[in-house]
């Protein structure tokens, strides 16, 4: 029996319904032909088996924000590294940002990344396509074009628009299509020459500062938008304790909102920045430490909805730099699962709850079958070791770019192994 495999001695873990138990899963063919919960049956004979020997056996990740460099910047990133990225992470599905040259803002190019992915990718590469034309903020792409295509939600990346009128029409028509609006919540003007989170510690670095304002006025306006015109909206992702009280109190009265967080602003604040470190240079900026402590809350409540890494691979010229003058974003496609397991390893959130955020939640949100353990599911799985240690290394990273947040990092828990459509991608040597 070829393309079959019982994974036994697990600790399943199935975030869609929040079973945590012991025991075996049969995958057959790319899919999940069975779960077992407890006792494992008898293989079949000619079936293979392979104990996990206590691990845990959890659907694949789905991140939903992840920058390349292809097309246009391939030096920094292609689909091929990313993949290899992801796979190492854990990840099985992420979402593509349109932020390339060109721009993903036509239907020739969604196909393009479509193909690309497919002949060389490990991991399910989902392309999102552009809100405005250029990522400009001026005219609207074809939605119905984009969507045939293959896009799987609308989203200006990094960009934010500015027009109240024009997100207006651009929520109109996404509804229309039933499509989800991923929309990044930053006031440019408020921004600024700001470069970090507006406080003391700014003054006292001599740095422009960004104030939370910059990201809750454009929320309200886009919460209000949403309630107008009915569409499936999610904050891309927020960084301030008033941000999620808004979210908390939107989603009171419309099911169709929610909200994401980088893993950088669960675990990091403006600290980190120290003596003007550049790879802790991300939009929005790091915030205060309370701040930080409200994300968690955030998280763990439900307010926030998805974990995701915010892979953003920058070169070295462009990092080296003054504080100031250096572009914004770090890689995390590695490190995302690991690092948020500190959450867990500290009893702040409990394992089926931050697993939650990386696969059924995104699931949903992109409208894929995904994030769950369960028959005829897809077998996009990972294995973890809970408290496997190992110390963050750029030079062990699979992405081209090495610019991470956590280097040194002491971590614990590990992915062991990734499969996808019930094959392995990645093994931890």
């Amino acid at each position: 029996m070829k393309n079959e495999l019982i994974i036994t001695n697990a600790r399943l873990v199935d975030p869609a319904t929040g079973k945590d138990e012991l025991g075996a899963i049969w995958l057959k063919n790319g899919k999940i032909k069975d779960v077992h919960w407890g006792n494992a049956p008898e293989a079949p004979e000619g079936v293979e088996t392979r104990d996990a020997q206590g691990n845990i056996i959890a659907p694949g990740l789905v991140d939903t924000r992840v920058f390349t460099g292809e097309p246009g910047h391939e030096y920094r990133e292609t689909l091929e590294s990313a993949s290899n990225a992801a796979a190492a992470g854990g990840v099985t599905s992420f979402l593509l940002m349109p932020d390339t040259s060109p721009v993903i803002d036509d239907g020739a190019l969604v196909d393009f990344i479509i193909r690309r992915a497919d002949a060389t990718s490990k991991v399910k590469i989902l392309p999102s396509a552009a809100i405005s034309k250029g990522l400009e903020g001026k005219d609207l792409t074809e939605f119905g074009l984009l969507k045939a295509a293959g896009a799987k939600a609308f989203t200006d990346g990094n960009s934010s628009i500015q027009s109240t009128s024009m997100l207006k029409n651009a929520f109109t028509y996404a509804k229309n299509f039933e499509m989800p609006i991923i929309h990044h919540v930053a006031d440019s003007e408020l921004i600024g020459d700001g470069v970090m989170n507006a406080g003391i510690l700014s003054t006292g670095l001599g740095l422009k500062g960004i104030p939370h304002e910059a990201e809750t006025i454009p929320l309200a306006r886009d919460l209000q938008l949403a309630d107008m015109t009915g569409v499936r909206y999610h904050a891309a992702q927020i960084s301030c304790g008033k941000a999620a009280e808004m979210i908390a109190y939107a989603k009171q009265r419309n099911q169709h909102i929610s909200a994401g967080i980088s893993i950088n602003h669960l675990c990091l604040n403006e600290n980190d920045i120290g003596s003007y470190r550049t790879y802790f240079k991300l939009t929005p900026p790091l915030r205060a430490e309370d701040e930080r402590q409200k994300m968690v809350e955030g998280l763990r409540d439900g307010t926030i909805d998805i974990l995701h890494s915010a892979h953003d691979p920058q070169d070295t010229e462009g990092k080296r730099r003054p504080f100031a003058e250096a572009t914004d974003g770090a890689i995390g496609l590695e490190t995302l699962l690991a690092a948020s397991l500190r959450l867990v390893h500290e009893e702040q959130i409990s394992l089926t709850a931050l697993l939650k955020t990386m696969t059924y939640n995104p699931a949903q949100l992109l409208g894929i079958d995904a994030g769950r353990l369960s028959k005829g599911a897809p077998a996009d799985l990972i294995e973890i070791d809970l408290n496997y240690p190992w110390v963050v290394s750029e030079k062990d990273f699979k992405s081209r770019a090495q610019n991470t947040a956590f280097e040194h990092a002491r971590l614990f828990g590990k992915v062991m192994t990734t499969w996808v459509n019930g094959q392995i991608v990645f093994e931890q040597s």
